[in-house]
């Protein structure tokens, strides 16, 4: 047996007003999206042979009347006949777009329909109790036609009133939803969701003058590149995103083929030590009318760092234009954004050298992060990737291993591990500087990928060149003094360094302390033991002299080289740091 599915109207179309659309605000964007589509299908008659005088302007305008409390859209676009208003409006689902492509085909992307599923018409029933059409023809001879429905399933039809070409499109708003009987609202509906339509848009309260236009016709993002300047790159940026910095850099996405997509990527300044990874937004547009920001199927995280616009006919948009759907163009897009990506920061490493380095504190952030996202990403970028040294020079990691080094010594702050840094310059060591918090697992990835290659954070190694071969103070008569007052189970250990100045360091686990920073990137939710090991350095001449020492007199010596190590490592409490000062006043009257 065989059968077909019904569809009772009356219980549909309520589902459709209240659910169809994420947001009430999107009932203007489909109103006039329509008129812009409108616009479009009499330009599209036009060239084909229609007797339409070459000088008209084409306008959208949305008049709001409050104290009738109505909205009215009106455009001077195509228009429609009573036949064609039952057949489009009335047939739930039907586009007429679509069937007017089919009869006019046009490749031009800068001449394409906005709408496709039918239904955009429906969002003004969400505001509205009441909606009317009044609409009149190109066609010669046509007569106007008006049409009403409160929102059932029910309508009228009659004839019309308007006397020009094109369509008014009347919403009587709902006492609930006067909020849009605002001007200034819906001047910022149309500012979200309008800026760049292709026709002029005026908006304006009834019975005013229809003032100065609130979108622009020709964004930046559809012209070539060569025509745009730096100053309209950069002034656009502060005006979309409401900046008042300038981007590092940008990269103008122009493809036509094998699809349709443009755009223009910015490449902000950015906070320091983001804990936060991604900045955005990244705007994604389809035929200049806004969808939505930050659409992680097509723009990757890493990137949502960056501050954009996209513009793609070619994308394929679930019936609302608010999610996209799961596609195979979706990830071949995706692909090309990355890879423009990649191949801007190739070109600047390879060309502009100097500017790259001057720009990497900014982008290093989500260049790392974009590596350990996106396989592709590392393989074209991975040579690009530099590291500031303390030789106050960038080099990739092939320029500081050389040809036969295998460690690379790093440090995660300047401030904190200064006396490490020292030491390591003593010896003639450069060091990589990695103070951002995504480089503890960003070191990791490095490891991952450059096998035999192991990255030592300076204060959790004691390279060979440190060690000297001189005799030094008796190791355990040393470490039974520190044991007696160091915290229970401290670990210890002792060497005769080169460095006679500094008596003990505090050296950290390696593992430990990524594991640490990596729950701190993550929110800090894990948390993690850290166990630090007191270096002692028996070349030391105040160590060595522990061993004379009477027990109590030691002890505080001790316990005074151990706080030192550890203000060199980090801050104390402030009980520890009261307590140490207590001791150091002790042991100066230990002098007189």
């Amino acid at each position: 047996m065989k059968g077909n599915i019904t569809i009772h109207t009356q219980n549909i179309f309520p589902i459709i007003k209240k659910w169809l659309y994420s947001d009430k605000d999107i009932f203007l964007r489909e109103l006039v999206s329509n008129g812009c589509d409108a616009v479009t299908k009499m330009k599209k008659v036009k060239d084909a042979g229609a007797a339409i005088p070459d000088d008209e302007e084409y306008e959208i305008h949305v008049v709001v009347d409050k104290p009738n409390k109505t909205i009215t859209v009106t455009d001077n676009g195509i228009g429609m006949t009573d036949s064609e208003i039952e057949k489009y409006i009335t047939q739930v689902a039907f586009s007429g777009a679509e069937e007017f492509l089919n009869k006019y085909q046009d490749k031009d992307p800068s001449n394409q329909i906005i709408g496709h599923f039918g239904l955009g018409f429906f969002s003004a029933f969400m505001v509205s109790g009441n909606v009317e059409i009044e609409s009149l023809s190109f066609a010669e001879g046509a007569k106007p036609a008006h049409w009403s429905c409160d929102g059932g399933t029910e309508y009228e039809m009659g004839e019309g009133t308007r006397a020009f070409r094109g369509t008014d499109v009347i919403l009587h708003i709902n006492d609930e939803d006067e909020e849009y009987l605002s001007i200034s609202t819906i001047r910022g509906i149309l500012d979200k969701y309008c800026s760049f339509l292709p026709v002029p848009i005026f908006c304006y309260q009834a019975g005013e003058d229809k003032g100065t236009m609130v979108n622009e016709v020709l964004p930046l993002w559809m012209k070539a590149p060569s025509q745009c300047t730096d100053d309209e790159y950069k002034n656009f940026y502060k005006k979309v995103f409401n900046r008042f910095d300038e981007p590092l850099f940008w990269i103008h996405l122009n493809t036509d083929y094998p699809f349709n997509l443009k755009g223009i990527l910015y490449f902000p300044v950015v906070e320091k030590n983001p804990t936060n990874l991604v900045g955005g937004p990244v705007k994604l547009y389809n035929n200049q009318v806004f969808v939505a920001d930050n659409i992680r199927e097509i723009i990757p995280e890493f990137l949502l760092m960056l501050k954009g616009v996209i513009d793609c006919p070619d994308m394929p948009l679930n019936v609302s234009r608010s999610f996209l759907q799961n596609d195979k163009t979706v990830t071949k897009i995706s692909d090309h954004i990355v890879k423009k990506v990649a191949d801007k920061l190739t070109e600047l490493f390879k060309n502009e050298k100097e500017t790259y380095e001057k720009y990497w504190e900014d982008i290093n952030g989500f260049v790392k992060y974009g590596c350990m996202s996106d396989p592709k990403f590392y393989t074209k970028v991975g040579d690009c990737l530099i590291f500031k040294t303390t030789l106050e020079r960038y080099v990739t990691l092939k320029e500081y291993l050389g040809e036969d080094k295998k460690e690379v010594y790093y440090a995660t702050s300047s401030d904190y591990q200064l006396q490490y840094l020292n030491m390591f310059s003593d010896q003639g060591i450069e060091v990589m500087l990695l103070p951002g918090l995504i480089d503890s697992t960003f070191v990791q990835f490095l490891e991952y990928k450059n096998e035999g290659i192991k990255f030592m954070s300076i204060d959790s190694v004691t390279p060979d060149s440190f060690k000297s071969q001189e005799e030094g103070a008796d190791a355990e008569k040393v470490k039974a003094i520190f044991k007696k007052v160091l915290p229970e189970g401290a670990l210890l250990d002792a060497q005769v360094l080169k460095n006679k100045e500094i008596p003990a360091f505090v050296m950290s686990n390696e593992y430990e302390r990524r594991m640490k920073m990596m729950s701190q990137v993550m929110g800090g939710g894990m948390e993690f033991p850290e166990n630090k090991t007191l270096l002692i350095n028996l070349g030391n001449s105040l160590v060595g002299s522990l061993v004379n020492m009477e027990d109590e007199k030691a002890g505080i010596i001790a316990k005074q080289i151990y706080d030192l190590a550890r203000l060199a490592d980090q801050p104390l409490s402030a009980l520890e740091l009261n307590e140490f000062i207590k001791r150091s006043i002790e042991s100066l009257s230990m002098l007189s």
